[in-house]
């Protein structure tokens, strides 16, 4: 005749097994839950700047183009920087100067010149001038450019304004823009 009965040391046994099993799917579930965090993190990043790695083309006599993909939110975004440091431009031909939130002007050390007052999607609000040393846009390169300082505004994107894209040639085809240097006649 079979006993299966349990000693007092087989349950302890038995109830170990089963809180490590459990403890198992629990690992098991937060591991797919981080992994999943993860790549829809990355989704989400490329979606905001599809333009992280910036593609410069270079044309038959030298000349460099810039290609740009729209953002989920149908905006031009590119890295870039300013004095060295790196940022991301939202490139605006409706804004008519460089504008950076207040904290970034800190950040890089920027001075605060004139008060004055900007007309933004929001109203007016208060701002400063400044200049800056140098922008750059993949290879394009402007030295000493007039720029404001908004306090009210997202602290890791640059406005590049009209002072920057004026002495570029812009060409939207489809979703993509392409920038480049105009051609001198």
């Amino acid at each position: 005749m079979f006993n299966s009965s349990l000693g007092p040391q087989d349950n302890r046994n038995s109830s170990a097994i089963r809180s490590l099993g459990r403890w198992m799917i629990f690992g098991a579930w937060l591991l797919i839950l981080l992994l999943l965090t993860a790549l829809f993190s990355g989704w989400l990043e490329h979606a905001d700047n599809p333009n992280r790695n910036l593609q410069v083309i270079s044309g038959s006599r030298g000349e460099a183009t810039i290609a740009l993909k729209r953002n989920r939110a149908g905006h031009y975004v590119a890295p870039g920087a300013i004095n060295g440091e790196s940022v991301t431009f939202l490139l605006d031909t409706g804004a008519t100067q460089v504008a950076l939130s207040a904290v970034l002007a800190d950040r890089l050390g920027l001075r605060r010149g004139a008060p004055m007052s900007s007309l933004t999607a929001n109203g007016y609000v208060k701002s400063w001038l400044t200049r800056l040393d140098r922008v750059e846009l993949g290879p394009f390169l402007m030295r000493d450019v007039q720029a404001a300082i908004l306090p009210s505004m997202p602290s890791d994107e640059v406005l590049l304004g009209m002072n920057f894209l004026k002495h570029l040639e812009l060409t939207q085809k489809g979703s993509e823009l392409f920038i480049k240097a105009p051609q001198p006649n």
